[in-house]
């Protein structure tokens, strides 16, 4: 017994069977940014009040290199799937939609991976 009307299932409209790993994969990735945003508000505070080679040292410590990058990556790849479900919701446009998430993906990504890196360099010495 189908629950779909006539006219849904001439059109084949109906699920795509995609959503609920992207719905499951932004919830996994808020609920990591608690303590991360939580740890990255601390060690906000702790910085502000050192000079750049003090911070600069900070950085190089291996836990705090690697929990900042964690939080720039899961907050970058948070970031971009909240903005890829607002232009699939509201662009109509195939042409449209197919830019603008190409455009999100693309500027999302190139943004993360520069702060990585800068935290990277810092992190070995580079700075």
């Amino acid at each position: 017994m189908s629950f779909r009307t006539p006219l849904s299932q001439a059109r084949g409209l109906g699920s795509a069977k995609h959503g609920v790993g992207h719905w499951v994969s932004e919830r996994v990735a808020a609920i990591a940014l608690v303590p991360l945003v939580l740890w990255a508000v601390y060690s906000v505070l702790v910085l502000a009040p050192l000079d750049y080679y003090a911070a600069a040292a900070w950085v190089s410590d291996p836990l705090n290199a690697t929990l900042t990058i964690l939080t720039i990556a899961i907050s970058f790849m948070h970031m971009q799937s909240g903005v890829r479900v607002i232009i699939e919701d509201y662009i109509y446009s195939h042409f449209n939609k197919a830019a603008a998430l190409l455009l999100n993906l693309f500027v999302s990504g190139l943004a993360g991976a520069l702060a990585v890196m800068s935290i990277l360099k810092v992190a070995l010495g580079g700075a």
